[in-house]
């Protein structure tokens, strides 16, 4: 399965410059994901989305990664247009992943725990929820809340999807998953500090994955 991180979005409310380059214990949160991914065995290619609003991103991906990892640059502006864009540039006629550029806790396990279960769903796309009570124990404020069947979730920015159809609008299955490393991403100062401790805790053995 191919995978496709979105890297186009400046992060105003991070304050910090382009997000996917805002560094992390000594490396950028995009490097995390990239690096995420090169360990997860069903992963095959990696790509990067980019815009106009993040050069930097694009010249680190690809003096960083070289030829390891695809930089497409899109127009910007417009998520699910990038997207499609950066899906039908690359060629992907298979199921895919299409991941954000800040969850820098995500880890190799999980990613495969995500795709066994897409491929048993049935369906030709899946998305990855993580429960309101989840966020809320994170202090996190999600700007969209979703209601399913009568709880209330919060989309993790992880999503499969068939490339073959990628213009349309696919039936999906909801996937919801109450691990933290799925549901903090990097919005905020807060949440970047949140993730350093997180990742100091797992270096230290703290955080069993």
């Amino acid at each position: 399965m191919d995978s496709i991180i979105m890297a186009g979005g400046f992060g105003s409310r991070l304050g910090m410059g382009e997000k996917p380059c805002v560094g992390l214990l000594g490396k950028p949160l995009i490097s995390y994901v990239i690096e995420t991914l090169q360990m997860t065995e069903s992963i095959d290619d990696i790509y990067v989305a980019v815009s106009p609003a993040t050069p930097q991103t694009a010249s680190f991906v690809r003096n960083e990664y070289v030829d390891k990892v695809k930089v497409i640059p899109t127009g910007g502006g417009n998520y699910v247009g990038d997207m499609v864009y950066a899906v039908k540039t690359a060629g992907i006629k298979d199921p895919l992943m299409i991941l954000m550029a800040d969850l820098p806790l995500l880890t190799p396990v999980l990613l495969e725990r995500v795709i066994e279960e897409y491929k048993e769903c049935g369906k030709p796309a899946m998305s990855i929820f993580s429960p309101i009570s989840v966020c809320k124990s994170l202090g996190i404020r999600p700007d969209t809340v979703f209601n399913w069947d009568g709880k209330l979730i919060v989309p993790s920015g992880i999503n499969i999807l068939d490339g073959s159809d990628v213009e349309h609008e696919q039936e999906y299955v909801s996937l919801v998953l109450k691990n933290i490393e799925i549901a903090l991403n990097v919005n905020t100062p807060n949440d970047l500090q949140r993730c350093k401790e997180m990742l100091l805790e797992r270096k230290s053995g703290a955080i069993k994955n």
